[in-house]
């Protein structure tokens, strides 16, 4: 069975003083929680946040991650300087990210591949516009972008990979998808990825919800066969968090 993942995506929020302090407050109220809970924090603020976090049960994740090594790339971030600070998850190809910063899905593909080289754990993330969805091509669009960031990564790698589905209608609105319309599409990414690999490595890898999550939803959300727990914006930043994380 697979176990839940759920993720506090704390975008571009808190100084260090302010994500230190906030880990404080979240820390005793997600213990104990039965899925892996992971805080995505601002790299300024990873230091801080995997002081107060060492030795609990919460992992630390990156929101962003550069595909090389090393070199002249202005304000990009390598998976080592990650690693030594002791990430352990990093989201990719946010709907953000495409959409102000130009993340096409063969960055995302690489940065995965990076990722996985040195052992940390992608999230990927596919959604589509509500033109999209009102045209009809949603599930096309979202197969597309999983087969694109999954290119050339075997099954063994790719159960170390948490695909999160955001329709991108849905973040930060307001605006939830219904259990069902949720459910619909992490469906079909589960299909596909017995597609790309087998059935075996389909029903291992998790698959998550974003979009608007919160205490009141997230129950629900998380009941449905193919939602393995949620990537969750705004309410990561509260005390909500910890009924999300808490939520079977």
């Amino acid at each position: 069975m697979r176990k839940k993942i759920i993720a506090g995506n704390w975008k571009m929020n808190c100084t260090p003083a302010q994500a230190e302090a906030l880990c404080r407050k979240l820390l005793p109220l997600c213990e104990g929680a039965q899925a892996d809970v992971v805080f995505c924090v601002p790299s300024v603020d990873i230091p801080a946040v995997t002081k107060v976090l060492a030795g609990s049960s919460i992992a630390v994740g990156a929101q962003n991650m550069y595909f090389e090594e090393k070199g002249a790339f202005t304000g990009e971030i390598s998976a080592d300087m990650l690693l030594e600070l002791g990430v352990k998850y990093v989201i990719f190809g946010h709907s953000e990210r495409r959409e102000y910063f130009g993340e096409t899905d063969e960055m995302v593909n690489r940065k995965v591949k990076k990722a996985l080289s040195v052992g940390l754990l992608p999230i990927v993330c596919c959604g589509e516009t509500l033109a999209q969805r009102e045209a009809g091509i949603a599930v096309e669009w979202i197969r597309m972008q999983v087969k694109l960031a999954l290119q050339g990564i075997c099954a063994q790698d790719a159960e170390k990979i948490t695909i999160a589905y955001e329709p991108i209608w849905a973040i930060g609105t307001g605006k939830t998808a219904t259990a069902q319309q949720a459910q619909e599409i992490c469906g079909a990414i589960r299909q596909v990825l017995s597609e790309i690999y087998d059935q075996e490595a389909a029903q291992t890898m998790r698959i998550q919800y974003g979009g608007s999550v919160n205490g009141k939803n997230a129950a629900e959300l998380f009941a449905m066969p193919d939602i393995d727990g949620g990537l969750v914006g705004g309410a990561s930043l509260k005390e909500e968090f910890a009924v999300i994380a808490h939520s079977e």
